[in-house]
């Protein structure tokens, strides 16, 4: 069931949020879902990669907490230029990791 937010913006953020809607042809809800739904998978990604260079998670868990494939947390890695040292053995783990099913 759909939850309803409220927050304050500062008049320019409202302005330039109704300007979008108005090019995009929608309404000022549907441009801020769509903006905190990219906000909140970019803050998952940088979060869940931080976490894999400190040691806290594995690579496939850092995918597995931000929605991705490890394919795809690969490509978010080769994205963002981050040098991550990752050997076979880190694989294997990743594997074994895995949720089963």
């Amino acid at each position: 069931m759909p939850v309803t937010l409220t927050t304050r913006v500062d008049d320019e953020l409202a302005r330039l949020i109704d300007e979008i809607a108005k090019k995009e042809g929608m309404d000022r809800s549907t441009v801020m879902r769509r903006f905190l739904n990219k906000a909140v998978k970019e803050w998952l990604i940088e979060r869940s990669l931080k976490d894999y260079e400190e040691g806290k998670i594995t690579l496939w868990r850092a995918a597995e907490e931000c929605g991705l494939s490890l394919w795809e947390i690969f490509n978010e890695i080769r994205k963002r230029e981050i040098h991550i040292p990752y050997t076979l053995d880190d694989l294997k783990e990743d594997l074994a990791d895995k949720p089963q099913g």
